[in-house]
């Protein structure tokens, strides 16, 4: 049986929803600068992991979190109201690990490329004037 992208489409559509709905109707001042990344639906659409990333140390980290906690029973009343779905998924909000290490690589990356090139090299001096190539 091949499998249905469905659980892609709702979660694509769950994300763009869950956006707005923080933007527009959100008022929680825990919740700070939040970038939903992806959500994953589970095939039989019940449950829905909306990861997210969030500015900040990890006590801002954490109070985002619990705010998002609070305001996930309304965000799932709000997309019933707006998506047609038989039955509106659980929200579970995880906080995406592999943004930050995507940005620890890179970091590193970037280390290991500034040690390895060389200092530039000075021209040797033959203590005559620089050929102009006219002669």
């Amino acid at each position: 049986m091949p499998q249905s992208h469905r659980p892609d489409r709702i979660g694509e559509e769950l994300r763009m929803e869950i956006s707005e709905l923080l933007v527009r109707a959100v008022h929680d001042p825990g919740i700070g600068f939040v970038t939903l990344t992806h959500v994953e639906v589970t095939p039989d659409l019940q449950h829905a992991r909306v990861y997210y990333t969030t500015l900040g140390q990890m006590a801002a980290r954490l109070e985002t979190e619990r705010a998002l906690a609070r305001a996930a029973p309304f965000l799932r009343r709000q997309i019933g109201r707006r998506l047609r779905l038989r039955r509106v998924p659980e929200l579970h909000f995880t906080f995406d690990q592999n943004i930050e290490a995507q940005d620890r690589v890179e970091r590193l990356l970037r280390e290991l490329h500034e040690h390895e090139q060389p200092a530039p090299a000075e021209a040797p001096d033959t203590g005559s004037p620089p050929d102009d190539g006219d002669t």
